[in-house]
């Protein structure tokens, strides 16, 4: 694990750092819910759970509480009032509380801080950490569970949202990035990088459970929340979600999109909620489970990457995301990219 007040790891040749493989003393599970900040909840709320159909667990007058209709744990979304839009955290599941005391003893081992929350809403006590840029991250073990509505297909409405995927980070520097992860356990599936001598990161997939990606990393401005991923059972979901959101004259919330990835074989489409923040509906990517599983690498340049089709992706695709507030309530600083991976695609 690493500090985040420590000094970031000088990079790494691509090739070898794709392919770091670490067995912590701790098991992450899977990402498991986001916290938004949002200025509007009642905007957001109907958002998620009218148009897009997901399942409402709880609510009062700040907070939101949603999950998917495959999910059996109480949440995987959650919108707080806040006076602006943000980020709360990101949070993972573990597997025993036992894991929860490794990673907070191999969190102080390198002098990253600490903090318990003993009484956290619908699941037992969190560990909170950051990654080196400063996301603010959490950790727990037990939660409230929940009746998966999986078939109960009388009552499925929007695409409709199954379950949380994955989330994707917007960095300045991915080669720095991935160490941290990797030492977390996650694996890379994927990665885009430039091509010829001086090769970079414009993209990279890791993962706990065995699909395509729990964490991805977009190069560009960050750190920040480029988008969360919410999996649907078939690509037809996609486009029932783009009618639903058309039909109620949310037209304009979709922002790129649908297609097909070449990256993760997912069929996709992304919008963006009442305060901006990006979702993603996908579906249809495959198993990474066997043990020696080699990472896929895509060329920059080429334009079935990041979208099968050869469809580019809009400049508020690459240059919008949503920025983190730190565990100190205060927002994460952000800086530049010093790749960009539209170059790479004109070149």
């Amino acid at each position: 694990m690493s500090s985040p007040d420590a000094q970031i790891a000088p990079r790494t040749r691509v090739s070898e750092l794709v392919r770091r493989v670490a067995r912590p003393s701790y098991d992450i599970v899977r990402v498991a819910h986001v916290e938004l900040l949002v200025a509007d909840l009642e905007a957001s709320r109907a958002f998620y759970g009218e148009l897009l159909g997901m399942i409402e667990s709880d609510r009062d007058d700040d907070v939101v509480y949603l999950r998917g209709w495959e999910d059996h744990t109480h949440h995987s979304l959650v919108l707080r009032r806040a006076a602006e839009p943000a980020v709360s955290h990101i949070a993972f599941r573990v597997r025993e509380e036992e894991d929860l005391e490794l990673l907070a003893d191999a969190a102080r081992t390198v002098g990253a801080p600490v903090q318990w929350h003993e009484h956290e809403p619908h699941h037992g006590r969190a560990l909170r950490l950051s990654d080196p840029f400063g996301i603010p991250l959490e950790f727990f073990a037990a939660i409230e569970p929940a009746r998966s509505r999986l078939r109960h297909f009388h009552e499925h409405r929007g695409a409709p949202v199954m379950r949380l995927d994955h989330v994707n980070l917007q960095m300045p520097d991915i080669e720095r990035a991935i160490p941290f992860w990797a030492e977390h356990g996650f694996r890379c599936s994927e990665y885009l990088s430039t091509d010829g001598p001086d090769e970079r990161l414009c993209g990279a997939w890791l993962f706990r459970k065995p699909n395509c990606h729990d964490v991805a990393f977009t190069a560009g401005v960050g750190p920040r929340l480029h988008h969360m991923a919410f999996w649907v059972a078939e690509p037809m979901g996609v486009l029932r979600a783009c009618d639903h959101l058309a039909a109620a004259g949310a037209a304009p919330a979709i922002e790129r999109g649908p297609g097909r990835h070449g990256i993760t074989n997912a069929f996709f489409v992304y919008f963006r909620d009442p305060d901006g923040h990006r979702i993603e509906l996908f579906s249809s990517d495959y198993f990474t489970g066997d043990p020696d599983l080699e990472p896929l690498r895509w060329s920059a340049s080429d334009p079935t990457a990041r979208t099968f089709w050869g469809a580019r992706a809009p400049d508020s695709w690459y240059d919008e995301a949503s920025r983190f507030r730190g565990h100190d309530g205060e927002l994460v600083p952000v800086r530049d990219s010093s790749v960009d991976e539209r170059s790479e695609l004109l070149a």
